[in-house]
């Protein structure tokens, strides 16, 4: 069974900045989600569990074989999507896919199939041969999609891959990466919570370069049981519930304002509600910040 284990993992930039502070974590087949916000230490994590950048302390295991020793166990079945990946403006999106199938070693009738297949899957069989320079941003990172999942990897990594998608390519997207789970591990990392809640059956999330929750969805959302409240308020009366209280929606109606918040006790009007991940995520994050 495939299997990644990360170890004390620490990483400290030679600015000074500690992007990742002793993170362990035992991955098993399924989705992993990874939340987290802009400089939690996300992308550093997914750079050296790709083998593209070294840790400054702790180990990675790739199905017992140490990863950082031996980088080459890791890369033959890994498929990577990292957040700022480039291509080739003058190719067609099927000839750079053609270039990265043969750098993986796929050629031939197999390789045609598997880039007609991905080129379909991600609704971009029309543009598979206009040049990638005219794509937009969006149409450029499902071809980023594509070629991490090029070759069936046995773990795939992928760092932000919806930032630029529309909602029907996000859809299309999660469709995409729960039917290659299985057996595989695969690594989603984002700060979009509906990236996530939906399709990985385990939720890391890390602020400040640690674990601050691990758990299924639901579960970390079931902490806040009890404790989230929703009411409508007079508009002026917003920011005192702000400054009282951990707010985590506001929405304006013609009414007043439907604020949803978190808190020990019901404020007065507030009626208890049934928590959301993303509710459990902001109060993780903002606890974090005031440790």
């Amino acid at each position: 069974m495939n299997r990644l284990e990360i170890s004390a993992l620490t990483k400290r930039y030679r600015s000074g900045v500690q992007a990742l502070d002793g993170i362990s974590l035992d991955i098993g087949p399924g989705v992993l989600g990874l939340l987290g916000p802009n400089g939690a230490g996300k992308s550093s994590l997914m750079r050296i569990a790709a083998t593209v950048m070294k840790p400054t302390g702790g180990s990675i295991r790739w199905n017992g074989i140490d990863a950082i020793a031996h980088p080459d166990a890791i890369r033959a079945s890994l498929g990577y999507l990292p957040q700022d990946a480039g291509v080739y403006p003058n190719l067609s999106a099927r000839e750079f896919l053609r270039y990265v199938a043969a750098l993986k070693d796929m050629t031939g009738r197999a390789a045609e199939r598997k880039i007609d297949d991905l080129l379909e899957q991600l609704n971009l069989t029309s543009a598979g041969n206009r040049p990638l320079g005219g794509f937009s941003g969006g149409m450029k990172q499902r071809v980023g999609i594509a070629q991490a999942l090029l070759d069936d990897p046995q773990i795939a990594i992928v760092d932000e891959p919806t930032v630029g998608l529309d909602p029907e390519e996000r859809s299309r997207f999660r469709e995409l990466i729960t039917g290659i789970a299985g057996d595989r591990v695969v690594i989603l990392s984002t700060h979009i919570v509906s990236d996530v809640e939906t399709i990985a059956e385990r939720v890391v999330m890390i602020a400040g370069g640690k674990v601050i929750a691990d758990d299924a969805p639901g579960a970390l959302a079931a902490r806040l049981a009890g404790r989230v409240w929703e009411g409508l308020v007079d508009p002026e009366r917003l920011e005192a519930m702000r400054a009282a209280h951990t707010v985590t929606s506001a929405l304006r109606r013609r009414d007043g304002v439907l604020v949803r918040l978190c808190g020990d006790a019901a404020p007065p009007g507030f009626s208890s509600v049934v928590p959301s991940l993303e509710e459990a995520y902001l109060v993780g994050v903002r606890g974090a910040r005031a440790a």
